[in-house]
């Protein structure tokens, strides 16, 4: 299992943004630019992330604005959003590829993990029922190293293995 890079260097977020919206048939918008570019440097941020950076950039922007952004570049393919269990939903600009993420437990700290076995979809299930399955979601689930080197007693991180929930 490799990790990958989370620099948002990844051909999905390669190119000029402009250009990016445009062919996936969208307005160039300064909420829908500035989304982008700071999910580029920033993968696997949160919604409510996003608008505090936004607003940070371009000063008054409204929460739904940037909900419609995430929504609308969502549906054109140019971001991924991810939903890990019991953690608000992430976005990130690395689209292109069927890769998967490590998710800490303590923190929600999202990290990119390469596809286990390379080409989409990289599991194939025991049975498709008719389904044409053309991507496969994994989510390793444990703890980062900054919960894991804060853990008050080092029982309390392995219990999860012996549980088999690793």
């Amino acid at each position: 299992m490799t990790l990958s890079a989370t620099n948002g260097n990844h051909a999905a977020s390669a190119g000029d943004p402009r250009e990016r919206l445009r062919a996936a048939g969208l307005r160039v918008t300064k909420p829908r630019l500035a989304v982008l570019r700071w999910l580029a440097d920033h993968p696997h941020a949160t919604a409510d992330q996003v608008a505090t950076a936004v607003r940070r950039r371009l000063g008054s922007v409204s929460t739904q604005a940037v909900y419609d952004v995430l929504h609308a570049c969502s549906n054109a393919g140019l971001l991924r959003r991810i939903e890990p269990a019991g953690h608000p939903a992430r976005f990130e600009t690395r689209t292109a590829d069927n890769h998967h993420h490590l998710v800490c437990r303590g923190c929600g700290r999202t990290e990119d993990v390469d596809c286990v076995h390379g080409a989409a979809p990289c599991l194939t299930p025991s049975c498709t029922a008719g389904y044409a399955v053309d991507e496969a979601e994994v989510v390793f689930w444990g703890y980062c190293p900054d919960c894991r080197s804060s853990a008050t007693e080092p029982e309390d991180l392995s219990d999860h293995h012996e549980e088999g929930r690793s």
